[in-house]
């Protein structure tokens, strides 16, 4: 039997391409994705659109960046901030576009469906915060449909984060329910398509919680009616998570590194799991990126 071609993700917090000195390249910050892994999915936060002024200056979209850099791939996006335009931004006088901040999944695989969550956002006045999103895309993969979610959690508020953890446990909950009940499609033309969606599911990201952390737990709880969520890493490897942000930039992160960037994997996955690698040696981030590979 001629074995399954296994699937690689890379998911990366990429600071809009901008690296340790302060430079953005989003060119760059593919090139070193390409360098870790021949990847079938690739899943990025804080990619944006029109915030020029932001640190190192991103181009005015970078969602387009990004198709124009993967030839091949179906680049997705899901936007969480949603602000208005900079007046200053405006060129030749043509109007300047919305400021928008979110995650990009890009994929050489089959796509059949695309999901955009908003995540919970309750009031915390203590905290600066931005709203969140989840990306999900269901995909045709060697050995099966899967769903597979890149997410960005906040960073300042535990609140928060604990409730956008509460809302990825049900958006699994729902996922599995619509696999063992899907509902019928009304037509083939119409967009009330058939609801079936697998329970296999990859969720990667920037959690902002540290490993160990009340949010990080609540992620590997038991979930009803739904396999749990496992983390990839420390499935393979033994021990805590390496860091996976401000290895290199102190300045950004005064208080020593952390580790907050991880990949879970929906149990029934388990037995796939051939890799899980943190790459420790890039500067293009003030992340690390993780690999990981499906057999």
């Amino acid at each position: 039997m001629k074995p399954m071609k296994p699937i690689k993700l890379v998911s990366w917090n990429v600071q809009w391409g901008r690296d340790v000195a302060g430079v953005v390249d989003l060119a760059r910050t593919v090139r070193e994705a390409k360098r870790l892994a021949d990847f079938d999915v690739l899943c990025l936060q804080e990619i944006t659109r029109g915030f020029h002024a932001l640190p190192g200056g991103p181009g005015d979209d970078q969602f387009a960046e990004l198709a124009a850099l993967l030839p091949g791939f179906t680049v997705l996006e899901a936007i969480g901030a949603d602000l208005a335009a900079d007046p200053a931004a405006a060129v030749n006088g043509q109007p300047a576009r919305r400021r928008q901040f979110g995650n990009a999944l890009a994929t050489r695989l089959p796509v059949a469906q695309v999901f955009r969550h908003l995540l919970p956002w309750p009031a915390d006045p203590a905290a600066p915060s931005m709203q969140r999103v989840a990306l999900e895309a269901v995909l045709e993969a060697p050995g099966g449909a899967l769903r597979a979610l890149v997410t960005h959690l906040e960073f300042y508020s535990e609140r928060q984060r604990l409730a956008q953890v509460e809302a990825l446990r049900r958006l699994q909950q729902e996922a599995a329910a619509h696999a063992a009940q899907p509902a019928p499609a009304e037509n083939t033309e119409g967009p009330f398509a058939r609801t079936a969606r697998p329970v296999s599911a990859i969720v990667c990201g920037d959690f902002n919680s540290a490993w160990g952390s009340a949010a990080y737990m609540r992620m590997l709880d038991p979930l009803t009616d739904s396999p749990a969520f496992i983390d990839a890493w420390t499935t393979l490897h033994a021990g805590a998570t390496p860091p996976t942000a401000g290895v290199y930039d102190t300045a950004q992160w005064p208080d020593g590194p952390l580790s907050c960037d991880f990949v879970f994997v929906t149990e029934d996955l388990r037995s796939r799991l051939k890799r899980c690698d943190i790459d420790g040696a890039t500067q293009a981030s003030d992340h690390q990126p993780i690999v990981l590979e499906l057999g």
